[in-house]
């Protein structure tokens, strides 16, 4: 199991097909749109709005292919209308979606941030994610280790995770196995293949 992943061996749940890559695969590894009565493509990261839903794969390759090539009209039948700044808004949605799901992590109990706080539960193997911002000091983050057999989340920024934990800026942060843990990792897998990572910042060895 790579660092930062779901488990790749998750094989429940319903399959859709990437319209970009044409592989078949979970639909939590796919991002939903559906076009809206005005023709505009919409983004449904939540996979609850109405309308034949259109998938592709959290991948921000994929994502750009299909707007290049005109996948979206193709699929849907029809000429839609592909609003600029479509992949960066998918993004955005997707940040706040893990942004939120640790936010309710933490009111749960299921979440600490801080340094000596996220220290303590990797020590006493409490945690069973390590998060850390991506704008964080690489010296600082290379101290704490990601829990084994566990994950690692680090394209997060130290205000996104500010937001999730109520702070102003947040550089480490842990979240106890159960209640929505598996949903953060799932949906920050999603914002990882969608999200510009910067390499070379100093990520801490697992």
């Amino acid at each position: 199991m790579g660092r930062g992943g779901a488990s790749k061996d998750r094989s429940d749940g319903p399959e859709r097909k990437c319209i970009s890559t044409g592989e078949v695969q979970p639909k939590f590894g796919l991002v939903r749109f559906v076009v809206g009565p005005d023709q505009q493509v919409v983004p449904d990261i939540m996979g609850k709005l109405p309308g034949r839903g259109i998938y592709v794969s959290a991948d921000r390759a994929a994502l750009e292919q299909a707007v290049k090539k005109k996948l979206f009209s193709r699929s849907a039948k029809q000429q839609v209308i592909v609003p600029d700044g479509l992949i960066e808004e998918v993004e955005r949605q997707l940040a706040r979606r893990v942004v939120d799901l640790i936010s309710l992590q933490r009111k749960g109990g299921g979440a600490v941030a801080g340094y000596e706080k996220v220290k303590a539960w990797l020590q006493n193997e409490e945690a069973e994610v390590l998060i850390q911002a991506s704008d964080g000091s690489g010296r600082g983050k290379s101290k704490l280790s990601t829990p084994h057999y566990g994950h690692y989340i680090g394209w997060l920024t130290a205000n996104e995770l500010g937001l999730a934990f109520g702070r102003q800026t947040v550089i480490h942060g842990a979240l106890a196995s159960g209640g929505l843990t598996l949903r953060v990792v799932e949906e920050a897998q999603r914002l990882k293949g969608v999200r510009k990572i910067e390499t070379g910042k100093g990520q801490s060895k697992g």
